[in-house]
């Protein structure tokens, strides 16, 4: 697949990446709605940032991942297709720009989160970099089966305690499984409803520049702001 398959918006590092920074977003928006983060998690421009736009089209309009008929739990058909574009563009993404997925955080809000997830630990993935999530959760899906072993893994994931959309029970699941499975979590959860906490960026910009530095992260928990 050719990288313009996916029609995106990319953000380039200001001299030889240190990494690729994937951002994918959440339903009924488009590549353009996370684009103005690259410059809030990376201000130094270390790394290659890039926002794809979901394949679907959907009412009640805006690009879509999936269908959803019930949280946490995928339409499989929109899944499984939305999947195998995204897998293949990420691999074109690589090859093009010669940043490895072993360099690369695959992030994304709500359902952007939720096929980081399915990115980082799908089966048969490789282990990327990271994986940043923001106010999603761990899809399950008929025929698509999350890795158990999930040693090595690193991965952030903010969520708010009033989240109406995506009940923060998904988030805490979500770190509870990568830590019982073996990986690192940092987990960040405040009191705000399905949204991105400005209260979080600064461990956030902390934690993906130690994804793409060569350090390692521990686990911590924020405190409600």
């Amino acid at each position: 697949m050719p990288l313009d398959e996916l029609a995106h918006q990319l953000r380039p590092a200001a001299g030889e990446p240190a990494g690729a920074l994937v951002l994918m977003h959440g339903r009924g928006a488009d590549e353009r709605d996370l684009a103005p983060l690259f410059d809030v998690l990376d201000p130094e421009r270390r790394l290659l940032c890039v926002a794809p736009r979901g394949p679907l089209n959907l009412p009640p309009g805006g690009r879509h991942w999936y269908i959803v008929r019930q949280v946490g739990f995928p339409d499989p058909e929109t899944f499984h297709s939305s999947f195998a574009t995204l897998e293949s563009w990420v691999g074109a993404l690589a090859e093009e720009t010669g940043v490895p997925i072993e360099n690369t955080v695959l992030g994304g809000f709500s359902q952007g989160a939720v096929m980081s997830w399915a990115l980082g630990i799908g089966p048969g993935r490789p282990r990327p970099a990271g994986i940043l999530a923001l106010s999603g959760f761990m899809p399950t899906v008929p025929g698509f089966e999350l890795q158990e072993d999930l040693s090595a893994l690193q991965a952030a994931i903010a969520h708010g305690s009033f989240d109406q959309v995506i009940p923060v029970e998904f988030g805490r699941q979500a770190c509870e499984r990568v830590q019982a499975s073996g990986g690192s979590a940092l987990y960040l959860e405040t009191n705000v409803p399905h949204t991105i906490d400005p209260a979080v960026i600064a461990d956030v910009v902390a934690w993906l520049r130690s994804r793409t530095s060569g350090t390692t992260n521990e686990h911590r928990s924020a405190g409600s702001q």
